[in-house]
């Protein structure tokens, strides 16, 4: 038992995990209501901490088309997520922070006054995370987001990956080079040769853009249709053996699920699915995760956010279980 934790309940010692710098396994042991937000409990460590796996937020909101609110989704995730903390997960039976190091970084910065400069300090930011040695995964903030971690993360490997999208939307709409704009990143991240769109899959569309980049889609309809057990192993098939980032907009869930987002779409997965889909994508060469678009202003009963922020835990559970396999975790 840590040297922390309360023993007597009538002078209980303080404890709040997220400002302890020696907790780095196991779980935390302060209610649910109280203490630092971080994300899970972990503790925070804007360098990183030595850790293997660094959760952080990117407030980004200057890139939507339709309501804005994104840059309060780091804090609501967070927020919803100490609810998931001091039980073994579902559906994996596991504590993944038994073995695996996770630490919060904290959230980016950047000058929202000068948004020609925010791609840049984004990925620079990443940049960092991945030069000591850490496996991201992103709060966010506006699906622009992914664009320049994208960036970030195939400079450090030297290499191009998959792309894993789970959206309501393609975000393939034209851009000359210069758009901050949710709609056309994805069509910028093919254009720069980030994205190997022979390997790369978009699950849960529920629109239409003019191009499709040669990104295999699998509309939302469709997605239902197959069913998460069928879906995961064509997701599978079609990534293969490449690295693969994996992208969630929250908007991939239908409305139902998910309000607190910017453009909602009828006709999406439920979150049930969502979760048995991604607890299925293990066994790909995983190298990053975001979940964007959370839009906490229009959310209710923090439905949205916790979405986002169970999202983000099985995705820590599928490391955790990488690394019981032997396989590496950090990039």
């Amino acid at each position: 038992m840590s040297s922390t934790t309360p023993t007597d309940p009538l002078h209980p010692r303080p404890v709040d995990r997220a400002l302890d710098p020696g907790f780095r396994h196991g779980q935390s042991t302060e209610p649910n209501y109280s203490g630092v937000t971080s994300f899970l409990r972990r503790r925070y460590a804007r360098d990183g901490g030595g850790a293997e796996v660094v959760v952080w937020g990117v407030p980004l909101d200057v890139a939507v088309s339709n309501r804005p609110g994104t840059r309060f989704g780091p804090r609501a995730i967070r927020a919803a997520s100490t609810i998931l903390d001091g039980d073994p997960f579902y559906p994996f039976g596991i504590d993944p922070f038994e073995t695996l190091d996770v630490v919060d970084g904290g959230d980016c910065v950047f000058d929202y006054g000068l948004p020609a400069g925010i791609p840049a300090g984004i990925a620079a930011q990443a940049r960092a995370h991945y030069a000591r040695g850490a496996h991201l995964v992103t709060l966010g903030g506006d699906h622009f987001l992914t664009y320049p971690v994208l960036k970030a993360l195939t400079a450090h490997l030297g290499e191009t990956v998959a792309l894993v999208q789970f959206d309501a939307h393609q975000d393939t709409w034209e851009d000359g080079g210069d758009r901050v704009d949710h709609g056309t990143m994805i069509t910028r991240a093919v254009k720069d040769g980030l994205i190997r769109v022979d390997r790369s899959i978009q699950v849960g569309i529920r629109t239409y853009a003019p191009q499709t980049c040669g990104i295999e889609i699998v509309h939302g309809l469709t997605a239902a249709e197959m069913g998460p057990i069928a879906l995961a192993d064509h997701i599978a098939d079609r990534v293969g053996d490449a690295p693969v980032y994996v992208t969630f907009d929250i908007d991939a869930l239908d409305p139902a699920f998910a309000p607190g987002t910017g453009t909602p779409v009828c006709g999406g997965l439920s979150t049930r699915e969502a979760i048995s889909c991604l607890r299925r994508l293990g066994g790909l060469d995983l190298k990053g995760f975001d979940v964007v678009e959370v839009s906490p202003p229009y959310d209710h009963a923090e439905i949205t956010a916790l979405a986002g922020a169970t999202l983000a835990s099985v995705y820590l559970c599928l490391l955790a279980e990488r690394k019981a396999t032997g396989r590496p975790v950090a990039l």
